[in-house]
């Protein structure tokens, strides 16, 4: 818990059948919060050890196969359970998938550990979700040893990830992350996640010929996903900072109603370009 006047952090998310994003995520949070408060936990005792493993906290479960939406149930209660032990070591824990990395804007001057020293009065904070994808017309393949958004520089504002990921208090978060069960949502003004699952086209072409993912039901969900290319071949980029206070504000207040804690989509569907001020970060 919290030392004098500093707020312990952990990080968690969970893994399988990835080599590609995993070792970012060791590192980008690693350098913030320290690689000692990491958790990772590998689905799988078929599964290799990351690099840096034994730096980090590991947690090996045994694989269970599952279709896509139990599979995503199990993993957010698994995760919920475990991030509710955390807190009695730390005063926030940071949840979310291994593609999804947080960020504070680089205006504030602080970094992410820092920035979230300040006071919470809120269960949790949720982040701007923005779906980085490869532009298929401008943008070459995915350099994974260089920073994604010296590479990328487009994004759909979306909802979908608009995530309660930092959590001041045990929680139980819903499948993928989307939201606290019994909880409503706060967005904060300065912070960002960057999903990176669309990064590169043909990565995900490869990906979604493994028989797994293809047995457990992810073929509809991956060919939805690959409306982000058109999407961002196809519409007129926003500048950033024009719209992100917007989008803020209309998820906040346009919600779902078959789900009122949950941010709602924006029906235009916008593509941002990404300040240059984040280039360096991830």
């Amino acid at each position: 818990m919290t030392t004098g006047n500093t707020k312990k952090i952990a990080a968690i998310s969970m893994v399988r059948n990835d080599n590609f994003f995993v070792h970012k995520w060791i590192d980008y949070y690693g350098v913030i919060f320290g690689l000692k408060n990491l958790y990772l936990v590998i689905d799988g005792y078929d599964q290799p050890l990351p690099e840096k493993h034994e730096l980090i906290n590991i947690i090996q479960k045994e694989h269970t196969p599952m279709k896509r939406a139990k599979g995503d149930r199990y993993r957010a209660r698994l995760v919920s359970s475990i991030a509710k032990n955390l807190f009695d070591d730390y005063d926030i824990v940071i949840a979310h998938d291994i593609d999804e990395y947080l960020v504070v804007d680089p205006e504030c001057g602080l970094s992410l550990d820092a920035y979230l020293q300040k006071p919470v009065s809120t269960s949790s904070l949720s982040a701007l979700g923005l779906d980085v994808g490869q532009h298929p017309e401008k943008e070459s393949a995915i350099d994974a040893s260089q920073p994604f958004l010296q590479q990328r520089s487009f994004a759909h504002v979306s909802a979908r990830y608009t995530k309660a990921i930092v959590a001041t208090r045990p929680l139980i978060w819903g499948s993928g992350y989307h939201r606290v069960k019994g909880k409503n949502f706060t967005i904060d003004p300065n912070l960002f996640l960057f999903h990176f699952g669309m990064v590169d086209m043909e990565m995900c072409k490869q990906k979604i010929k493994q028989s797994e993912l293809k047995e457990s039901g992810w073929s509809g969900h991956f060919n939805r996903r690959f409306q982000l290319f058109n999407l961002i071949a196809k519409q007129k980029a926003i500048p950033g900072d024009d719209f992100f206070a917007s989008a803020r504000k209309r998820q906040n207040r346009f919600r779902p109603i078959f789900a009122l804690n949950k941010p709602g989509m924006l029906k235009e569907k916008p593509v941002i370009k990404i300040p240059e001020r984040f280039k360096n970060i991830i």
